[in-house]
Parts: structure tokens; sequence; C-alpha cells
């Protein structure tokens, strides 16, 4: 349950900073699914898995108003593993989001640890938000948050909003040569129509790197609503896609999530391999309580080494109240001959499959779950 405390709370009080015009909530989600995969060769896994839509978490964000236009704003938010009670990573508290911030009449400034705005526009991308087993998009990796991160968002103009991003690398001593991600987002918004980009861009280390390839994400997208629901269409490039023991492409160059550094060392060949991917999808309102929808995505690999892959998804959300949904969706993936994507979630799953499962193999996946917020 939604909690609005204003001036009441133990926690500001005991600081003696609760005030009339100041406003904390304390929010979070409960997403847990039974995930099913099945391998072209053979093998499959059952799992309950944290997150198909939301991560699991728990957050605190607030406001303070300071009169004239100007607010001072903050988020604390940390990622769980609903499956084990675990958090999601244990070398922080706040894995997901830690920043502070003021709003003004001229735009919004935040700094700390924050989404990137590819993470934030995931709504206009298909019908799943960009998460589940069946987006492709989702399937290849998604940047989601970096550290020491400073951003600007300018206000909504006539349905357009530009907003940056500058994650410090915090060179000195043995992290020198590191070098910052820059980020860029366009949105428009009006009438039933919305559409952007979105791109993110990292340099190597200039003293470590023996590959000279910057690591970037570019998207653009586009949805349209109509009466009973949305068409999306997006499309990325990128070339952060790489290997490890779980799969041809199972890892990522530079980190999506910023952990444990924002930087990379620009020794990796598969940076010089990009993917173009389109997906295109669409969902419709049944009923004010179900909504169904369908994707289709391809992964194509543009340096002609046959390491793409296609895949396709049906779903249904029920809303049972304003909080709970539960859901379902069934998903198909195709990894060409050289090819190692494997299906992931809001969360990775815990029970996945890796290695010669994977690996130019066809996957197929099922996801029951419920999702609960307040």
């Amino acid at each position: 349950m939604k909690t609005r405390i204003a001036g009441a709370l133990a926690l500001l009080a005991s600081t003696g900073m609760a005030q009339a015009q100041s406003a904390l909530t304390i929010y979070g989600d409960v997403d847990e699914y039974l995930g099913y995969i099945h391998s072209s060769n053979g093998e499959h896994i059952t799992g309950l898995n944290d997150g198909a839509i939301l991560r699991t978490r728990l957050g605190v964000r607030g406001s303070e108003a300071l009169g004239q236009g100007y607010e001072v704003k903050y988020n604390l938010e940390m990622g769980i593993g609903a499956d084990t009670g675990t958090q999601a990573d244990s070398s922080r508290l706040f894995d997901r989001q830690a920043w502070v911030g003021m709003n003004t009449p001229a735009g919004e400034v935040r700094v700390g640890r924050q989404n990137t705005e590819i993470f934030l526009t995931g709504g206009p991308i298909d019908y799943t938000e960009r998460t589940t087993f069946g987006s492709v998009i989702n399937t290849f990796g998604v940047p989601s948050r970096y550290d020491n991160d400073i951003s600007y968002r300018t206000p909504r103009v006539a349905g357009l909003m530009l907003s940056l991003h500058y994650a410090l690398p915090e060179n000195g001593g043995a992290t020198r040569g590191n070098r910052p991600v820059y980020q860029a987002a366009l949105d428009y918004e009006k009438g039933p129509f919305r559409l952007g980009y979105a791109g993110l861009q990292a340099t190597p280390n200039r003293l470590t790197a023996t590959v000279p390839d910057k690591v970037s994400y570019q998207h653009l997208y586009a949805n349209y609503k109509y009466d009973a629901g949305t068409v999306y269409l997006a499309f990325v490039r990128s070339n952060n896609s790489t290997g490890n023991a779980n799969g041809r492409n199972a890892a990522t160059i530079l980190s999506n999530v910023g952990s444990p550094n924002n930087y990379f060392a620009g020794t990796d060949p598969n940076a010089g391999r990009y993917y173009n991917i389109w997906q295109i999808s669409a969902d419709y309102r049944v009923t004010p309580a179900l909504r169904v929808g369908a994707l289709y995505g391809v992964m194509h690999d543009t340096s002609g080494g046959d390491a793409g892959a296609r895949g396709a998804n049906a779903g249904a959300y029920y809303a049972m109240s304003k909080r709970t949904t539960l859901y379902s969706f069934l998903s198909y993936l195709k990894n060409e001959a050289n090819a190692g994507f494997r299906f992931s979630s809001s969360a990775a799953p815990s029970a996945n499959l890796a290695g010669d499962a994977i690996n130019g193999r066809r996957l197929t996946g099922l996801q029951l779950g419920i999702l609960h917020r307040f």
C-alpha cells in the first residue's frame, strides 16, 4: 500500500527536517513467476523466479517544495530476489537508484546512481514494457543504470522533452585512463502518438584499449494508441554483446548496471560486431481487466558472422485490482548457428539454460506469474 507521509514520519522527525511542504512515499512491488524453458537439444528447466515484468523492489522517494517553482527530490531504491528474500546486489544496498536532485522551472538536475533514459523508455518499446522472455530487445540486453551520474531533463514543451546524462569515471591511481558514459534522449508525445530516441556511448580506457570501438546503444521507438490498444515499433543498433561460460551472447562488454564500474578496458574483439534489432508488437484490451498482446523481433548480425536471432511472443495480463495483476507469456527464440542469446526478464531468471542448450539452439519459454504493487 502506497503511503504518503507529510511531517509525521519518525525517520524525518528525528532529524528535525519534517515540514508541511515535504512529502515522502514508501513504495515497491513483488513480482514472482513460474518459468519453464525448453531447448531444441532436449534440455529444459523449471524454476520459481523473481521479476518477469518488474524486479521486486523496495524504495523511498520524496520531495520538498522550496517555493517559486523549485523543488528538492530524492529516490533510494533496492532490488530484492523475492524467490529467496536476498538482496539483488549483495555489494550495495540501494542497487537500483540512489540520487538527489533539484526540479526548477528550467528543468530538473539529478546526481547519483540513476536509471538510464533507455531504461525509462521501456513503456513505448513493446507491449511487455521491454521485459519478459518474449521481448527480443530485452533478450539482447538493455543498459539500465550507472553510478556517479549527472543528468538534466528539460520541461516538456509542445510535447517534446530532452534529457542528457554524464556518468563520471572517477579516474585516479590504478583507474586512470577511464572515460565517462554519455547519454542523450529526445521524447515527443502528442495525442495518440509517441516517438523518440535514446542513446548511450562509452569510450574504452585510453591506456589499455587494444580494440578501438566505442560501445554504443542507440534506439528509436514509435507507437500509436488506438481505441482498444497500442501498436509499437522499435529499432536498436548496438555492439554491446559478448560471450561468457553461459553462452556466446550471454554477457555484455560494458556493464548494463554499472557494476563494478561505468567503464571498460577496450580489449574485447566482439566490440567490432554490430547488431541491428527490429521489433514490432501490439496489444488489445479485450475487457477492462484483460489485455492481450503479441510481438515479433529480429536481431541481425551486421558483421555477417551468423550470430543473430529472431523471436516471437504472445501474452496476456489480467488485472485483479489496481495493484495486483496476473500474467502469462509464451515465447520463442531461434539462435543462428554462431549465436548464444538466452531468455531474460526484468530480473535475470535464477533458473536458466546455458552453454550447449542455448548456443545455436531454439528456445521455448513459458511464464506464469503475479505482480503486486504497493
